[in-house]
């Protein structure tokens, strides 16, 4: 397992950009814009690993931008809400998932795809375990689980 980034959400990206890589000194690796989703993450590497992290050989931060409904301001986030998960590549998502099964966690997010699922910690932080390299092919039982909860 390897740590790959932490999520926040953030309520208008130009100010977190300014205060992430202008005043800290990160840089923009990365930026996704999904128009379906109607989100941007964009991904942020501290200065001594840009290089690495284009590679995706060290930790980022992903920045999470939920554009606002047409003509109505965007959400503001209270309580935590604003942070989203750690993320974690690992081996073998499926395998992954039966271990902490068997060890008694929910997985809230079942690896449906092969390729992402999500669990809590004990204290209730998200996590999201993705599977290293391609998906895995859809098996059961993970295929046909429901969501448990929230991711």
């Amino acid at each position: 397992m390897r740590y790959l980034h932490t999520m926040v959400r953030v309520e208008d990206i130009d100010a977190s950009l300014a205060f992430y890589c202008g005043l800290l000194g990160m840089t923009e690796v990365r930026r996704n814009k999904n128009e379906r989703g109607r989100f941007t993450l964009v991904f942020l590497a501290a200065s001594e690993d840009v290089e690495a992290a284009k590679a995706n050989q060290a930790p980022m931060i992903e920045l999470t931008y939920n554009w606002p409904e047409e003509g109505k301001a965007g959400e503001t986030y209270s309580g935590g809400r604003n942070f989203g998960h750690l993320a974690y590549v690992v081996d073998d998502i499926y395998a992954t998932c039966q271990k902490l099964m068997d060890g008694g966690v929910t997985i809230n997010r079942p690896p449906r795809d092969g390729h992402m699922a999500f669990v809590r910690s004990p204290d209730g932080i998200s996590i999201e375990l993705l599977q290293k390299g391609d998906a895995l092919s859809k098996q059961e039982p993970w295929a046909s689980m429901s969501n448990t909860g929230e991711w």
